[in-house]
């Protein structure tokens, strides 16, 4: 399996989504999680993102089927599913993404269905490609790891190192033998099936993007929009008034 690159976008305006898939991302994830993005404006993310040729993942704020309901309504390409711990709340995800009898999605007619115009196509092609990607970011999920990662319909995970150590009383605590342990534990579980593996390296630095896919890693975040804006005026400012005091 090869790997793919892509971002997060956290600014709500879709200008900076073109300008992000213009970059040259495999991919982007819109952040419902940790943003103030609403709805109707990862609509018009999805849709910034999609006219780029590119795809269009979105991260829930939570595992609520009425939230991933809408959001694939929306035309999402794939869902991130934040805290998954265990096989049952991987299977709740399933359902609330796949159409029966896979699942128990129910049926609405918006963007994802041409609002109307081709529900059939899309039931029978389209949502099936639909990426549902898990986040482990608590030490119960690590113990879970592998019944959830073989539920049905779960294409993949993605590492939270941050609130994973978090979970272990030990926050940011990379160093930590217990939190190295769980990590590793990761790495070795998820390498052993045929799918996605994830990991959001937040520095706007290829390299540490290239240490991940070194270490296995096959679906990479590299850094955000804000980050990459922020790094660049800083960087260039710092050059600028050390040349010009």
């Amino acid at each position: 399996m090869g790997y793919s690159i892509g971002s997060w976008v956290t600014l709500n305006h879709p200008s900076i989504a073109e300008i992000m898939a213009d970059a040259g991302f495999d991919w982007l994830c819109v952040d419902m999680e940790h943003s103030v993005t609403d709805y109707y404006e990862a609509q018009q993310l999805i849709m910034a993102i999609q006219s780029k040729g590119i795809k269009a993942f979105v991260r829930v704020g939570e595992n609520n089927t009425r939230i991933i309901k809408r959001v694939l309504d929306a035309g999402a390409d794939g869902i991130i599913v934040p805290s998954v711990n265990s096989k049952e709340e991987a299977k709740k995800a399933v359902m609330a993404v796949k159409y029966p009898p896979e699942g128990t999605r129910g049926v609405g007619l918006a963007r994802a269905q041409s609002y109307g115009f081709g529900f059939e196509n899309y039931r029978d092609n389209g949502s099936k490609e639909i990426k549902l990607i898990v986040q482990i970011e608590h030490i119960n999920a690590i113990k879970e790891l592998d019944s959830i990662i073989q539920v049905e319909g779960v294409d993949g995970t993605f590492i939270g190192p941050y609130d994973l150590s978090g979970s272990m009383g030990k926050p940011g605590q990379y160093d930590d033998d217990d939190v190295k342990k769980a990590l590793s534990d990761y790495e070795m579980i998820a390498k052993k099936y045929d799918k996605l593996i994830g990991f959001h390296v937040i520095q706007p630095d290829a390299q540490l993007v290239l240490n991940k896919i070194e270490q296995g890693y096959n679906f990479i975040a590299f850094s955000l929009d804000t980050l990459f804006l922020g790094h660049m005026a800083r960087t260039q400012l710092k050059e600028l008034k050390k040349t010009h005091k």
